[in-house]
């Protein structure tokens, strides 16, 4: 029987994990499995847009951070779709917990690191072995310009994506040899349930193109990565943030 070729999004249920997951079903005809922590209703949203356009997936949870249970997920899955493969993993999974780092709680340092770097070894570890003997994947985390540049008030935000950033450059480098690619997009300002109670008039008047991005935008920017057409990309880190860091 022939393989599936399936991507895993984490974070699927909305924002730009939701653009991701429907444009990657479409575009590349990908199998979606649509990973969320707790709004089903949301997933199931998102996997009811990926079919109405023709394409095929499914939902799954678990929480990111979760080692054990991401793991038991992941693991069950893979013992059921022997006929499926995972060629494509989205880490796009975060959270915010901004504020001053003067008097920042450690609950709020440790939940963001959690999310970003626990969730992306726990997720990527086992997805990345079968990868390996596949001798095939595409890898794309999704970081923010906070993890290059540093944002005040995000000092936990920017530490969390900037390893990320790290990350990527070294598993890139790592898994070059098995032809896996390991990319990262780094938004800006993008309209999401992240941004939505930022005062957006005032806040673009520091961006260049003078807006906001899409999730779409970056939908389309994953896509291309996550794409037999960006073979000879790997390591790197692209800006979409319409021109506000470089």
């Amino acid at each position: 029987m022939s393989k599936i070729k399936t991507a895993l999004i984490t974070g699927a249920s909305r924002g730009i994990g939701k653009a991701i997951a429907i444009t990657l079903a479409k575009d590349l005809g990908l199998h979606i499995i649509v990973n969320y922590n707790s709004n089903e209703e949301a997933a199931k949203d998102t996997l009811r847009i990926i079919e109405e356009n023709g394409g095929s997936g499914e939902i799954m949870q678990f929480s990111v951070q979760n080692h054990e249970d991401v793991i038991s997920k992941l693991n069950a899955w893979i013992a059921s779709n022997p006929e499926n493969v995972i060629d494509v993993l989205i880490n796009n999974a975060g959270v915010t917990a901004d504020g001053l780092f003067l008097i920042m709680e450690k609950e709020n340092w440790d939940k963001v690191l959690n999310v970003s770097l626990d969730g992306f070894y726990n997720v990527t570890l086992p997805i990345l072995k079968k990868m390996s003997r596949n001798r095939y994947g595409r890898i794309v985390n999704v970081v923010s310009v906070s993890g290059q540049k540093g944002t005040p008030g995000q000092v936990n935000y920017s530490a969390a994506k900037a390893g990320i950033i790290g990350a990527t450059k070294a598993l890139g480098q790592e898994m070059a040899k098995r032809k896996i690619t390991v990319n990262a997009v780094a938004p800006g300002f993008i309209e999401s349930d992240m941004t939505k109670d930022l005062d957006e008039s005032n806040l673009k008047r520091m961006i260049p193109m003078n807006r906001f991005g899409k999730a779409q935008e970056v939908a389309d920017l994953v896509s291309f990565l996550a794409s037999p057409k960006a073979s000879y990309i790997t390591g790197e880190v692209i800006n979409i943030n319409g021109g506000i860091y470089s």
